[in-house]
């Protein structure tokens, strides 16, 4: 059933727009399926919210203009076209004004939950990489753990970012989700793909240690170590009911991904990247999904751009629902 309630964004949508080769299914492109209207969502839906921040990675002092990146990201994702028919909607962006960026979790934490209990498969386009404690509030914030449903948190990434700082910044947010699963009884359920060991200090390493987080390194995810890594992504699978997938740019080498905070010198391939994420969905379990780091100002010949749209675009068309169900007309 449509829901005829607005979500609260700081930032209304506005039209996709893009490559238009034709009427007709055969010609389908991302901009054709994404609604600007709330009420006709359903169940099942692609869902887009954008959080414009660069707020924490000021704070983390790094190379700001991430803000800028749910717009691009739009933009990348607009053309690209679509196997078969989904629907989709846009609920426009959250952004962090006056450096509150503890208010803009908030907002953006009772948007995603919002959407997560309509049904909605969430995607939220960041934004600098303290995005992931928004969308985790969002995670808490809805009935999707009520039963005891355990969570799992799959980290795309070359640094851990469990610093330990006096404010929350994109260098915080799995120490701040680890301090709140244990305010709520429980242990934070965390791992990470792509660790950068020289991104990474020994204080960072002890206090993943410390928080059992599982991680794989950049060195152990190259094109001829698919088994381990799938073999690391099954263990996962198994240890939750319920997956935070959250993807920082900088895990690909920095050739793919040159705009972001912190380009890779190493990186993890980007066609381990998307085996990994469309593994993850393809699981049957309810994800949700955020996209970090995308610097337009930084960015060359919009590489990460495209390469951010397509594994956004692998994920959503490897999670629909059967093509039949979703075309309504």
């Amino acid at each position: 059933m449509a829901n005829s309630l607005a979500v609260a964004v700081d930032v209304a949508p506005t039209l996709w727009s893009g490559r238009d080769d034709g009427p007709g299914a055969e010609h389908l492109r991302w901009h054709h399926v994404v609604s600007l209207d709330h009420a006709e969502a359903a169940p099942g839906d692609a869902a887009f919210v954008g959080f414009r921040s660069d707020e924490g990675v000021r704070r983390n002092k790094g190379r700001q203009g991430a803000a800028d990146g749910p717009r691009t990201l739009r933009a990348a994702l607009a053309s690209m076209a679509l196997p078969s028919r989904q629907q989709a909607v846009d609920v426009g962006d959250v952004e962090v004004a006056d450096d509150d960026l503890e208010a803009g979790h908030r907002r953006l934490g009772s948007a995603v939950a919002e959407l997560l209990d309509q049904g909605l498969r969430v995607t939220v386009l960041g934004g600098g990489h303290e995005v992931a404690y928004g969308s985790y509030l969002g995670i808490t914030g809805s009935g999707l753990l009520r039963d005891g449903a355990r969570l799992g948190v799959f980290n795309l990434d070359a640094h851990f970012d469990l610093r330990d700082e006096p404010r929350p910044s994109s260098g915080t947010p799995f120490l701040q989700m680890a301090q709140d699963e244990e305010a709520a009884g429980r242990r934070l359920n965390y791992w990470v793909l792509g660790i950068s060991q020289p991104s990474n200090t020994e204080t960072l390493f002890r206090t993943a240690e410390r928080l059992g987080v599982r991680y794989l390194t950049d060195t152990e995810c190259g094109a001829l170590d698919r088994e381990r890594v799938d073999a690391f992504v099954e263990e996962f699978l198994d240890s939750c009911d319920v997956v935070h997938l959250t993807i920082d740019l900088d895990v690909l080498p920095a050739g793919a991904a040159p705009g972001v905070s912190a380009p890779a010198a190493y990186g993890v391939p980007i066609e381990i990247v998307e085996h990994v994420c469309t593994k993850v969905v393809a699981s049957g379990k309810p994800v949700l999904v955020d996209v970090a780091e995308l610097n337009p100002d930084l960015d060359v010949d919009t590489r990460t751009a495209r390469a951010a749209a397509r594994l956004v675009h692998r994920i959503l068309v490897t999670s629909a629902p059967d093509a039949s169900v979703q075309d309504r007309g």
